[in-house]
């Protein structure tokens, strides 16, 4: 308050002194005192006046700088709560990027030893299976070299009869068939 009051004085003073010095720079006039006095009654006017428009205005002037005073203290920290909130926003998606890199790499590197297993898996396999058709293919050349003797057994065998059949036919005479009859009967009759 002493502030206001003496900033209200000086500036009176300061207008008395601008009057004086306006009315001294003038030139003299012999009519100098009616002027003297008009000034200050207009003086006076305009001091009643800015009492008036103070005493009137101040309060909703005071009320329109503290509401505007307010509304941008209001505004100032709704801004920087706004700011302190995006930081976080940025700070939360700044590290769930780094967890998603993070995550990438770790899905990445799994896939990378999965898929080195799975080599591994189908060399393994492809290994046994080279291993089991050899074995197959070894097997089944046997059979075959087994199944070539026994054809080979069964026809010489056939030859071989067939060949002792013509021998026996053309060396075999009708007695040698009775005499074969009769042992082959004389052997019978002995089991018995």
């Amino acid at each position: 308050m002493y502030k206001k009051t003496t900033t209200v004085l000086l500036t009176s003073l300061l207008v008395f002194l601008l009057a004086g010095a306006a009315f001294a720079a003038g030139g003299g006039h012999a009519d100098s005192g009616v002027l003297l006095k008009d000034f200050l009654w207009r003086i006076l006017n305009f001091s009643c006046v800015v009492a008036i428009l103070v005493y009137f205005l101040r309060k909703p002037l005071k009320k329109g700088l503290v509401g505007r005073t307010e509304e941008i203290e209001k505004a100032l920290a709704e801004a920087k709560k706004a700011k302190e909130e995006a930081e976080a926003k940025f700070a939360e998606y700044d590290r769930k990027l780094d967890q998603a890199t993070e995550e990438i790499a770790e899905i990445s590197e799994a896939i990378r030893r999965e898929g080195e297993l799975e080599k591994q898996k189908i060399i393994a396999n492809a290994k046994e299976m080279a291993v089991k058709i050899e074995q197959d293919a070894e097997k089944a050349a046997e059979l075959e070299v087994a199944k070539a003797r026994k054809e080979l057994q069964q026809e010489a065998a056939v030859l071989a009869v067939e060949l002792a059949e013509k021998m026996l036919q053309k060396n075999f005479t009708k007695d040698d068939d009775t005499r074969l009859v009769d042992e082959y009967m004389q052997k019978v009759g002995e089991l018995h």
